[in-house]
């Protein structure tokens, strides 16, 4: 079902939606009417959520006593002191899938943590490996919503309310506290996850661009309403102010027939992005390639910013093309899905990782610098490439899994050892 925000109804056998109330007396096919609210009651209706559900069971029959869950490499904010490497900017290669069966939820490495998970600001980045379906076995994140960028191998996410095939170049949101399981499409995954602690996301606002261009509301996809109607063992894993718990149930907990609302998840391809850029000089600020935005409580302030950095053609006159050097008050996670990234075409790998933390200098490398400082001007496209960024206002502090992984760069600052001073008091400067 197309559109962002939209107020859907779907029902996945005929007459299963109640029509004119939410709660009859007696649902049909003697469903249980339950609500699932993502805001409070009286938000106003613009960022007021709630999804009207008829299920087999109520949640309260999916739900029995809890017992403490080991998940030691997901990590929830505040999580600062976890390590000892010193303060730099830093890049990692992709973490290998690993041998042993892993699913996506135990494939789980935090990456970094920024807030606090228990005044729900903030967020972490995290990337995912699997090699094995959650069989028997789902999940909520009572902590935020869930971003999941596939960069290798596609995943089948159901959920409550549906059913969703997400695969590299696509990304899907499961909102908080949503019940789901993630299915392997290709025998093996990796990607990156983005939990947002704050408000949810929502898509920018485009100010002087106008109604139309970046990420349009017509391009998102809902999920119609898909039921388990399955008996049998099978575990419920929760994520808590940070802490995991699981209880058993005799039953699938994804028994929904129908839903009406507007919470709901929804997946998004990345190619439908329509960028807006410079079309005679210069580079603007990269939030010009915002997709979605989780807003602070300051205005202009994003507790989340998700970034991309599509195909696109580069055609400003007189101009350095790519993002320029910067120090910037925002902490920047940056991942590849595919292809080179322009401003580092060595070294940044799909899959692989970058973290510059707020006031860290970064620009592009030696080799950028020199490309684009005089490279003929006439017009590129960049194809084959989608790189993407999880922005905060917040500190990201590295978990000690990152610091101590393998695949951390120990050469990544020499990028910039090659740039060359310029300067030699004349107006045109060295170049030779």
């Amino acid at each position: 079902m197309p559109g962002f925000g939209n107020d859907f109804e779907t029902e996945a056998l005929p007459g299963a939606l109640p029509q004119g109330q939410n709660s009859p007396q007696r649902a049909p096919y003697g469903l249980y009417a339950e609500q699932l609210s993502g805001s409070p009651f009286t938000a106003p209706r613009g960022t007021n959520e709630r999804s009207w559900l008829y299920r087999i069971r109520p949640s309260v029959k999916h739900s029995g006593r809890f017992a403490d869950l080991s998940l030691p490499q997901w990590k929830s904010a505040p999580n600062i002191g976890d390590h000892t490497l010193p303060l730099g900017q830093l890049r990692w290669d992709p973490v290998p899938v690993p041998a042993e069966p892993t699913s996506f939820l135990a494939g789980m490495r935090t990456m970094t943590t920024a807030g606090d998970v228990h005044t729900q600001t903030g967020m972490a980045t995290h990337v995912y490996v699997a090699n094995a379906d959650m069989a028997d076995e789902y999940f909520f994140n009572a902590d935020g919503e869930l971003l999941i960028v596939p960069q290798d191998g596609g995943i089948r996410v159901a959920t409550e309310l549906g059913v969703m095939d997400v695969v590299p170049k696509e990304i899907c949101v499961i909102p908080r506290g949503m019940i789901f399981r993630v299915e392997l499409l290709d025998g093996t995954a990796r990607g990156y996850v983005c939990e947002n602690y704050g408000a949810k996301f929502t898509l920018p606002d485009r100010g002087p661009i106008g109604a139309n261009c970046l990420a349009n509301p017509r391009d998102f996809k809902t999920p119609v309403a898909a039921f388990e109607d399955r008996e049998g063992p099978c575990r419920l894993m929760v994520k808590w102010c940070g802490g995991f718990h699981e209880t058993q149930l005799e039953a699938s907990p994804l028994d929904v027939v129908a839903w009406h609302g507007n919470y709901a998840p929804y997946k998004y391809d990345l190619i439908t992005y329509s960028p807006v850029g410079a079309i005679l000089f210069d580079h603007p600020d990269p939030s010009i390639f915002t997709v979605l935005t989780a807003p602070s409580g300051e205005e202009g302030t994003a507790n989340i910013d998700f970034v991309i950095f599509p195909e696109r053609w580069m055609v400003a006159e007189h101009s350095f093309r790519p993002p320029w050097y910067h120090r910037n008050i925002m902490s920047e996670f940056m991942g590849l899905i595919y292809g080179r990234y322009d401003a580092k075409e060595e070294g940044f790998v799909p899959g692989g990782m970058s973290l510059h933390n707020m006031m860290l200098p970064h620009g592009p490398d030696a080799t950028g610098f020199e490309k684009a400082s005089t490279s003929e001007l006439k017009p590129e496209k960049l194809t084959g490439t989608m790189a993407f960024m999880f922005e905060t206002r917040f500190p990201q502090h590295l978990t000690r899994y990152a610091a101590d992984l393998d695949t951390l760069q120990d050469t990544y600052l020499d990028c910039w050892s090659e740039l060359k001073k310029r300067f030699d008091g004349t107006i045109d400067g060295n170049w030779d």
